[in-house]
């Protein structure tokens, strides 16, 4: 067995100081293992490298004292031997620089990331992730995943943050296979620290009324569900997480013969407000700019009407010309690079969607943003922000069941999931080897989230703002 590795993913320096072992078998469950991220169709784990699940069988059968101190944001490769898959569990103990602990189990007995357990009235909380590929432990801050973006400094441009996202996001009720691409409702997406919000919306030409659709199709087979009912549930969220900001891209799909301009009109004069709750500014803004609101990103053209908006710059951000089916692309305004590749035409095409995201991922992690009073900052301030990273994990066949969207994310959510654990923002272990920056994750947009409760792959993409965090201490 290959020695355990610990990643420290937070903003406090850790210390491995005990290691018990103990006797360990398969906790019960669905028949096999399975990993972290769950599904109703079980054997499309069977490649995933998240850890079994395991339980302890026995008493501690070895007990070592150690010590490996793990900096914020440092690897450290110990000399502890991991746990036998499958026969083993080992207790780590841990004391952070105030000298309060916390232990974890290793494997766990639950499918899911851990909170470690605090001794003693430790007043901060863990999360872990076991990757057994790696046998490497990462740990990140358990953020309040409600109103996350509290802990992030006003002045950071929004585009430097690790925003978890949706596709598709109102696809969540009952209705086809090929269209339905969520597990969870929306306000539970957001309670889970959803921050990016893909709404299609068909739009007839005699009737302001917007239907939500996936392609041709509405959302739900048990009626039809609009655009203005999901505002509700958006506006109640954030007047009670004041902290939190929203990215709503919005896009024209469906049968209805009304045209982008049509829609531009309607969401201005319906649905926009006097700018209370929506941020419509066609450049990229600062968190501090748009706590509370909804930060529109169009996928649609304007009216001319609209085009003297903001002192002629426009209406809301930019992405009518959204780059199609690539996998590092630009939009034509230049406030995002997407990937953005779907057409999954074949199962085994999934591996070449999981190497894009990762990809996009090493690339999002590599510029850099200063605060004020840092050095660099006043050069950059003067200049635009970097653009957004967009990386949709998301494809789809509608021939073929063995890529419907359930189905991709059921490979590719676990496998992103151990890029973040393992290799992200690792000098050197990227895919192309770029440098790290900031280490951001850029917006990951992602399908069937939260299924059975599981939402550690978000939780990965929030951890990932700690390290900008980490700066503002600094």
């Amino acid at each position: 067995m290959a020695d355990l590795t610990i990643r420290n993913l937070t903003i406090t320096p850790l210390e491995l100081k005990l290691v018990e072992r103990f006797e360990g078998q398969p906790a019960s469950g669905r028949g096999s293992p399975v990993c972290s991220f769950t599904s109703r169709i079980s054997s499309l784990f069977s490649s995933c490298a998240v850890s079994t699940h395991v339980r302890i069988k026995s008493d501690e059968i070895d007990r070592c004292d150690v010590s490996f101190v793990v900096g914020p944001f440092e690897t450290c490769v110990t000399d502890v031997r991991a746990a036998d898959p499958g026969r083993e569990v080992i207790r780590l103990t841990f004391e952070d620089s105030d000298g309060y602990q916390y232990q974890v189990d290793v494997p766990s007995p639950s499918p899911r990331s851990t909170v470690m357990k605090r001794l003693d009235g430790a007043p901060n909380e863990y999360t872990t992730i076991y990757v057994q590929a790696g046998s490497c432990l990462a740990i990140f801050s358990s953020a309040n995943l409600s109103s996350w973006m509290r802990e992030v400094h006003d002045d950071y441009p929004l585009s430097a943050l690790s925003i978890p996202g949706t596709h598709n996001t109102p696809t969540y009720h009952l209705a086809l296979p090929s269209v339905r691409c969520q597990a969870a409702s929306v306000r539970e997406q957001l309670e889970n620290g959803v921050r990016f919000f893909d709404i299609r919306v068909n739009v007839s030409s005699d009737s302001s009324e917007l239907a939500l659709v996936h392609s041709a199709f509405p959302v739900s087979l048990t009626g039809t569900k609009y655009f203005k009912d999901l505002l509700d549930v958006v506006y109640a969220f954030i007047e009670a997480n004041p902290s939190e900001a929203l990215i709503m891209s919005i896009k024209r799909e469906g049968t209805g013969r009304g045209t982008d301009q049509q829609l531009s009109k309607i969401l201005k004069n319906r649905f926009y407000e006097d700018g209370r709750r929506w941020y419509t500014n066609p450049r990229i803004p600062k968190i501090g700019e748009v706590r509370g609101k909804i930060v529109l990103l169009r996928r649609h053209h304007n009216d001319p009407s609209l085009d003297g908006e903001w002192g002629g710059l426009g209406w809301g951000l930019d992405g009518s010309v959204w780059p199609d089916n690539c996998e590092d692309g630009l939009l034509g305004s230049g406030i995002a690079r997407v990937q953005d590749f779907y057409e999954v035409d074949q199962s085994h095409n999934i591996q070449k969607k999981i190497e894009f995201v990762r990809c996009h991922l090493e690339r999002a992690a590599e510029p850099v943003c200063q605060l004020p009073g840092s050095k660099g900052h006043q050069d950059q301030d003067r200049a635009a922000p970097h653009p957004f990273f967009v990386s949709f994990l998301s494809g789809s066949n509608f021939f073929n069941a063995n890529c419907w969207p359930e189905k991709i994310a059921a490979k590719a959510n676990p496998a992103i999931i151990e890029y973040l654990c393992l290799r992200h923002a690792a000098e050197g272990k990227g895919p192309a080897g770029r440098n790290v920056g900031d280490g951001s994750t850029g917006v990951v947009v992602t399908d069937w989230v939260g299924l059975d409760g599981d939402w550690d792959l978000i939780r990965c993409v929030v951890g990932w703002n700690a390290r900008l965090q980490l700066k503002q201490i600094d």
